[in-house]
């Protein structure tokens, strides 16, 4: 558990020096996420040590949110896909660490173009059943954004997966409640997410603090133990953004906007050098 908690830590810093680098990025929502996919990729997934791209007899994630590529990388990296010191290169020119994460330059463990909101859980349920067809008893993760779902094709996916039987994924949202121009209360209501998917002929999870690494194991590996019931499976997530840095927390504000020098030197220090920075 605590190793866990340091990666975390780092993540965090690797976020933090990325988006301050090249002053650009989305530090909100991956400093939100950072405990889930730590936790995912190195406690949950069963995955492989190497990437193979068809992903065959592995558990594979999906992330559809793309602009909270910092700390896809940075977990990416984190867990040996490639190397640490490549964070270096984020959102440079001919980078393979783009902005949005994508498929052109062979980055391993990206295996789709994410960021065009809406379009994730399409791309994550076209894998789970490509599984099924392959006799692949592995399992289906994906990753999107409460205001995400604002997006109408998610719907029409929901109702897809639940009318197919697509038992074999797990679809979490990150409910942190805000957006890029504030709550999504206020953008647009969504109401109850969760009457929303049970109605969809979804399970749900609920795990009441995303940020804590103890209660997203719990709700992870019970999530996973619901699958194969010909029902897909949802976990809501339930985040703060800017988790770990006090002056981002409580706000939209940190949603896509890089931290000057002074800014950085204050949230690294709140999140000290654990793992080794790049």
């Amino acid at each position: 558990m605590l190793e866990l908690q340091e990666l975390t830590t780092q993540v965090r810093r690797d976020i933090l020096r990325m988006v301050h680098k090249v002053n650009s990025g989305h530090p909100g929502g991956s400093l939100g996420c950072a405990e889930f996919l730590v936790v995912l990729y190195n406690n949950i997934m069963d995955r492989k040590d190497s990437f193979e791209m068809n992903g065959h007899d592995e558990d594979l994630f999906f992330l559809s949110n793309g602009h909270i590529s910092p700390v896809f990388y940075s977990v990416l990296a984190r867990a040996g896909y490639f190397e640490v010191n490549e964070l270096n290169t984020f959102r440079l020119l001919n980078s393979r660490l783009q902005g949005h994460p994508t498929t052109h330059e062979g980055l391993p463990g990206i295996r789709i173009a994410s960021g065009s909101l809406g379009q994730g859980l399409s791309v994550a349920i076209g894998a789970a059943e490509a599984k099924k067809l392959n006799n692949d008893s592995k399992v289906i993760y994906s990753l999107h954004g409460d205001g995400e779902l604002q997006e109408g094709q998610n719907w029409e996916a929901m109702m897809y997966a639940s009318a197919k039987n697509i038992d074999n994924i797990i679809a979490t949202i990150d409910l942190n409640g805000k957006q890029i121009d504030g709550a999504t209360d206020d953008v647009l209501p969504m109401g109850s997410i969760k009457d929303k998917f049970e109605s969809f002929g979804w399970i749900v999870v609920e795990i009441n603090n995303g940020n804590n690494i103890q209660d997203i194991i719990i709700g992870m590996e019970k999530a996973k133990s619901l699958t194969n019931n010909k029902k897909p499976v949802c976990v809501l997530l339930k985040t703060m953004m800017g988790n770990g840095v006090d002056f981002m927390m409580h706000t939209h504000a940190w949603h896509g906007k890089a931290p000057n020098d002074d800014q950085l030197k204050s949230a690294l220090a709140q999140n000290p050098e654990t793992v080794g920075d790049y």
